[in-house]
């Protein structure tokens, strides 16, 4: 039951990062969302973009807090955790 609940809000963290990089291509970049993921990992700040959608998930995060339920929020921030070392190995690549 524990690890279901888990595994809830890491689906929902890692959701809400993607939704986050999306949203944030499509209302401030010029370029496609192909075109904007490709010259981000050309020129290196598909970091940045990683980082810019994981401020979704405060959104997620404090919902499961305030309906109490912490083990959703616990996936929450391993899909956040997830991000940044995702954003470290992108770094020191």
């Amino acid at each position: 039951m524990i690890k279901k609940e888990i595994f809830i809000g890491l689906f929902v963290g890692l959701f809400a990062n993607l939704a986050g990089i999306y949203l944030y291509i499509m209302g401030f970049s010029p370029d496609s969302l192909e075109g904007t993921l490709k010259s981000a990992m050309e020129e290196g700040y598909i970091g940045s973009l990683i980082a810019l959608g994981a401020i979704l998930n405060f959104l997620p995060f404090f919902v499961f807090l305030k309906k109490n339920q912490p083990y959703r929020s616990r996936g929450v921030l391993i899909a956040t955790l997830i991000a940044a070392i995702t954003i470290v190995i992108f770094k020191f690549n």
